[in-house]
């Protein structure tokens, strides 16, 4: 029978040796704990397993230090020294999703807003400017080539255009009704 090592014992094994054994036990012992008492503060059950997660993996690369207090018996604290570092990382966490989500919406109005791109003014440009005429004076051979090359720029890998080709009979095309 395996003997129970003490929470102060683990943690000075995983911070000094790199005791695998003994960061899986700590982690087995704190984990649903730490999940549990974190979920009563945040809804998103993705967030708080990332947050656990990174706050056990703080604790096995050393990053995140236990120091024991002098009237402290061994590891006796040591519930609450990982509850701080999860509870920061969790606030940190939640401040990023807020930014995160407040720049999505942003960006989704500028997004939407019914201004002229840039390229399309500078095409407009094109067609009744300057270089309108200098197009209309290329050989043929070198206008198609242009054309190409600004189709290409557009996105069409083969720098001309295909026709779509036709969903294979008996498949759900866009546009063709019910599958049957």
């Amino acid at each position: 029978m395996s003997e129970t090592r003490s929470d102060g014992k683990l943690l000075r094994a995983v911070a000094a040796d790199g005791d695998r054994r003994a960061f899986e036990e700590l982690y087995r012992r704190y984990a649903p704990w730490l999940t549990a008492r974190m979920r009563s503060r945040c809804a998103d059950a993705g967030i708080v397993d990332d947050v656990a997660r990174e706050t056990f993996l703080a604790v096995w690369r050393g990053t995140a230090r236990y120091r024991e207090t002098a009237g402290d018996t061994v590891g006796a604290d040591a519930a609450g020294w990982l509850w701080r570092i999860a509870s920061r990382r969790l606030v940190d966490a939640l401040r990023g999703a807020g930014a995160r989500g407040r720049l999505r919406q942003t960006l989704a109005r500028l997004r939407h807003r019914d201004e002229v791109s840039a390229e399309d003014r500078v095409l407009a440009g094109v067609e009744h400017g300057d270089l309108a005429g200098a197009l209309v004076r290329l050989s043929p051979e070198l206008r198609a080539v242009l054309q190409a090359t600004v189709r290409r720029l557009r996105g069409d890998p083969q720098g001309v255009h295909r026709p779509r080709r036709p969903a294979p009979r008996g498949t759900a095309g866009v546009g063709r009704g019910r599958p049957r």
